[in-house]
């Protein structure tokens, strides 16, 4: 008889044990799923997510940046124009006006300005079509 009754004591704490032991193992499964496989699956995605945004964005900085340095009018003739201390147009005989690139045309326009202190000069191009002269640069 005596051997019944703590098969009965431990076949009561049987509805205890099944349902703790259920919980516990549950338990650590959410544990595992979402302090390790969850987190690490999303940590991986937004690690190659966040190269593609880098790697992109580099990209349209260097497309933008060649877009830009790339000389989209390129002009064949400069000018130098002279004015007076009052600001009006004015023609001094003897200098070089035109020119065929940028470079020999601004130094031309710095020697200008040694030698005539009270002119003043712009650089002008045949960039626009349009009437009116474009000032690429003033001295």
């Amino acid at each position: 008889m005596m051997a019944m009754k703590k098969l009965n004591i431990f076949g009561n704490f049987k509805f205890v044990f099944i349902p703790a032991i259920a919980i516990v193992s549950f338990s650590q499964f959410m544990v595992v799923l979402f302090g390790q496989t969850i987190p690490n699956t999303v940590w991986s995605f937004f690690k190659e997510v966040g190269f593609v945004i880098v790697l992109a964005a580099a990209l349209i900085f260097t497309i933008m940046w060649l877009f830009r340095a790339i000389p989209h009018h390129k002009t064949k003739n400069y000018s130098i124009i002279s004015f007076d201390v009052f600001g009006q147009e004015s023609k001094i005989d003897g200098l070089r006006t035109e020119f065929k690139t940028h470079d020999v045309a601004w130094s031309f326009m710095k020697q200008y300005k040694k030698s005539y202190p009270l002119h003043h000069f712009a650089l002008i191009s045949d960039i626009s079509k349009t009437e009116k002269k474009t000032i690429i640069r003033y001295l």
